[in-house]
């Protein structure tokens, strides 16, 4: 990423874009930032491939939730406050994120080295409870096709480990059926696309989760769980507290997690399931981190470790991203993604696009057929 003028602009223009999950707080202090001098260079004092709005957006809210920059903290606390005073987006906007930003700017001068370091250390992460709505079918539907009565979860990229609570979760589709645990903690809203609901059907017994990541995330460390909460923005209290429900739920009985490289541990993964449990890989969002000569290597590995034992891998991945996963004839970037599975070993059957699903899971349409 270069300096000066195309740093500014990659500020603008994500202060610009059009997301469905934009902070407007966010917006605002990305637009503050693309018009100091004084804060591009400080950004510029980060390593080029970490000067992104969503690294330095991330590292300074870690610093004003660690009790560093409390004139920050408080400026975020304050944007709260208007977010719920305010109902329209301008009025919103205008009430708060001039004081928010210029406390971000001051922050950012004042603490140039530690955003630097948080910025070395640290990886985004975005850990949404989503994924549960996509996952928990899919899993259901590659255990009722292999005949398994267990499963073990071997969740890829898995940050945090969050996907592996899928069983734990409940979940309810707004025009359809709710499955899951009504009862927990984590509660996850989904929506019905095209009139394909979901199959009714329940995960069976989870015996293993194991998560792997090239850095793991452990959420029963408190700088790491603050971490997962500072990628999120201030101004977004919903998300953090589905957030903050997981990281309690997950840390009740902490997932085993492997670092390393996907393909490479793969093997060791699958092991750890007990043999009269089928193992199920998922992938959600995590093969597009990959190239696609990795994404091709992922897949060998996950064939060859099959030898002798059924395996099942379940992706949500955009259309094109998942090797051998079809596309049902959607274009690349449709602003979808393909919930695809595969079956391999034994219980060996073609890959096939078993959903689509939109907004990271939270609207999905089911496409195989009823058993």
């Amino acid at each position: 990423m270069g300096s000066g003028r195309p740093l500014a602009q990659v500020y603008q223009r994500f202060a610009e874009a059009d997301r469905s999950d934009a902070s407007p707080l966010y917006r605002r202090v990305a637009l503050a930032l693309s018009e100091s001098g004084e804060a591009l260079r400080a950004i510029e004092a980060v390593p080029a491939r970490r000067r992104n709005p969503t690294m330095i957006l991330a590292a300074l809210h870690d610093l004003a939730l660690a009790g560093r920059a409390p004139a920050l903290a408080a400026a975020y606390a304050e944007a709260d406050a208007y977010a719920d005073a305010y109902a329209e987006a301008d009025a919103y906007a205008d009430a708060y994120a001039d004081g928010a930003a210029g406390a971000a700017i001051d922050t950012l001068l004042r603490m140039t080295d530690a955003v630097a370091d948080i910025a070395v250390r640290r990886t985004v992460r975005s850990d949404e409870t989503g994924r549960h709505a996509v996952l928990y079918p899919a899993i259901t539907e590659a255990a009722r096709r292999a005949g398994a009565k267990a499963v073990g979860l071997i969740d890829i990229g898995c940050s945090a480990g969050l996907n592996l609570n899928v069983d734990r979760v409940g979940i309810a589709y707004g025009n359809g059926p709710s499955l899951g645990d009504p009862s927990s903690p984590v509660q996850v809203c989904a929506r019905i696309a095209q009139a394909r609901p979901v199959p009714a059907r329940a995960i069976p017994e989870v015996v293993a989760r194991v998560g792997v990541d090239l850095d793991p995330t452990d959420v029963t460390d408190a700088d790491s769980a603050r971490w997962l909460r500072a990628c999120l923005p201030p101004d977004q209290p919903e998300r953090i507290a589905r957030l903050d429900a997981e990281m309690t739920l997950a840390a009740t009985a902490p997932p085993l997690l492997l670092s390393g490289d996907a393909a490479e541990l793969l093997p060791d993964a699958i092991a750890r399931v007990p043999a009269n449990a089928l193992p199920v890989v998922t992938t959600t969002w995590a093969l597009s981190r990959f190239s696609p000569e990795t994404r091709r290597r992922f897949l060998g590995r996950l064939e060859q470790a099959a030898d002798g034992r059924a395996v099942a891998w379940v992706s949500a991945e955009g259309v094109g991203v998942a090797p051998t996963i079809p596309t049902l004839g959607d274009r690349p970037a449709s602003g979808h993604s393909i919930i695809g599975l595969a079956l391999f070993g034994s219980s060996a059957q073609p890959a096939e696009a078993i959903g689509r699903c939109w907004s990271r899971g939270s609207v999905l349409a089911w496409l195989a057929a009823a058993a």
